[in-house]
């Protein structure tokens, strides 16, 4: 169908305010990414905190001797995200999450986001619970918080793994299966095997178990806050990609319409002129009949 310049016109103005939501759409993930990132800083040296007081009870009380039944169920606790915009973003977790379920088990699973159970659904897993995802930097307390939570309630002799989204090297993005319970045994013995450099021997006056629990909590939740930044930030920086694609066809089809634009200006212009070479030539022909009449009268008026 032929293009009018109306229409042209018309379609251009759309493209051109699409083009500016999805100019904001890429400040606001631009944007948002940061507090995201200083927080992962800020909770990374909370947890050094925390491993350094395991560090002094592990000093203090000896290597921990933790049970692996080989029995152990599994827990999964994923992370998804319920904002949009980010591409495959819930369906390469699902997957992930399906890598981490053994098939011979019944799997236990703790979701974070409407749309990431949606995706859980599509690879034939079914979440225990579905939790909302943080929506600001300050709502990642409260989630890690209630993550901790539920699976100190959960938790018998379960393994728990973190499924989630993280950066990778080149600006990509990889999805992990982190292991929360039990301790890394390999972070443990290393702990275990450290010396302890003070003057100062560690000295604690809570009891051991309620203090080891205390230290395994908070190193959960400090793993968890960690984690749930992280993906957010992953999140924001597949938001920004797409954004950027989007941004590029949107100005590739711009430049479309505007050549359209100008091709069917020109054809304007150029039919208008050859209607007015047209008409002159034509005036042109009807002052010749008339003079050629007036120079040579009707002989019958003779």
């Amino acid at each position: 169908m032929a293009q009018t310049l109306e229409r042209l016109t018309r379609r251009t103005e759309t493209m051109q305010s699409i083009r500016g939501i999805v100019r904001t759409m890429k400040t606001m993930a631009a944007i948002n990414a940061a507090p995201y990132e200083q927080a992962a800083r800020a909770i990374d040296a909370w947890r050094d905190t925390v491993l350094d007081g395991l560090h002094a009870f592990l000093h203090l009380n000896g290597p921990l001797v933790q049970d692996n039944p080989p029995e152990a169920r599994s827990i999964l606790v994923v992370m998804g995200s319920d904002h949009g915009l980010c591409g495959n973003y819930n369906e390469v977790i699902a997957a992930q999450a399906q890598r981490h379920a053994p098939p011979d088990q019944q799997v236990r699973i703790l979701c974070v986001g409407a749309q990431m159970e949606d995706a859980l659904f599509g690879v034939g897993l079914e979440p225990e619970a579905t939790l909302l995802p943080a929506a600001n930097v300050g709502g990642l307390n409260r989630l890690a918080d209630e993550l901790v939570t539920r699976l100190e309630a959960m938790r018998g002799d379960d393994r728990v793994t973190l499924i989630y989204i993280k950066r990778a090297a080149h600006g990509r993005q990889e999805p992990v299966g982190l292991p929360l319970l039990p301790l890394d045994a390999d972070m443990l013995r290393e702990l275990a095997a450290r010396p302890w450099n003070s003057r100062s021997l560690p000295h604690f006056s809570l009891p051991a178990p309620v203090l080891l629990a205390a230290l395994v909590r908070n190193l959960l939740f400090a793993t968890v806050h960690r984690a749930a930044a992280e993906a957010l930030m992953t999140e924001n920086a597949a938001r920004l990609a797409r954004m950027q694609q989007a941004e590029q066809s949107v100005d590739e089809r711009l430049e479309d319409l505007h050549a359209q634009t100008r091709s069917v200006r020109q054809s304007e212009i150029t039919t208008e002129l050859l209607d007015v070479i047209v008409g002159f030539e034509a005036l042109k022909a009807r002052n010749k009949r008339k003079a050629a009449h007036k120079g040579h009268p009707n002989p019958a008026q003779d």
